[in-house]
């Protein structure tokens, strides 16, 4: 990997006397640490979901929610093979100096796992008011959790950012 002085992945960090090489070990060994809490959160939805029609009033359902019921499956499957990935991409890759090209996928496909899980999230929240209460507040609660959700995964993060950066250059 030739080294870009400007490029702050590849500086070694004087706050942490680590090298480029370490730091990427670093931001990888973190992603793996944020990615078994998504995994384990999306398990546990699968499992949940996955126990469902094993319970009486599953054949009660009517046809769009049995339906909605089966697209909450696919995307529970999705954010586990989504999560899995990085894993398996490093199975692959390992020794061979790809670490940079590993953590940055890695960074990409847990944003999107997050991302699926949201949507599992409020898909699921909808899907049980659907079934208890009705449709109407379904898609209320529904949509009200995605946007909470939206805003902790989104909007929160970069307010923090945009903060930092603002006390960065005050301290200039």
């Amino acid at each position: 990997m030739d080294q870009d002085p400007e490029d702050p992945d590849q500086r070694p960090d004087k706050e942490r006397d680590e090298s480029a090489a370490e730091r990427q070990d670093r931001k990888y060994d973190d992603l793996l640490q944020e990615l078994r809490v998504i995994q384990t959160s999306a398990q546990l939805t699968a499992g949940f979901l996955l126990t469902l029609p094993f319970q009486q009033r599953f054949s009660d359902l009517s046809t769009a929610q049995e339906r909605f019921y089966l697209v909450l499956v696919v995307l529970a499957a999705l954010v586990i093979a989504v999560v899995l990935s990085p894993v398996a991409i490093h199975r692959q890759l390992s020794g061979l100096r790809v670490k940079e090209k590993l953590v940055d996928a890695a960074h990409v496909l847990a944003q999107v796992a997050l991302g699926l899980l949201s949507l599992l999230a409020a898909g699921i929240v909808t899907f049980v008011f659907d079934v208890v209460v009705d449709l109407t507040a379904a898609l209320i609660v529904g949509g009200a959790l995605l946007a909470v959700l939206a805003a902790l995964m989104l909007v929160l993060p970069r307010v923090l950012l945009a903060r930092t950066r603002a006390a960065d250059q005050a301290a200039r």
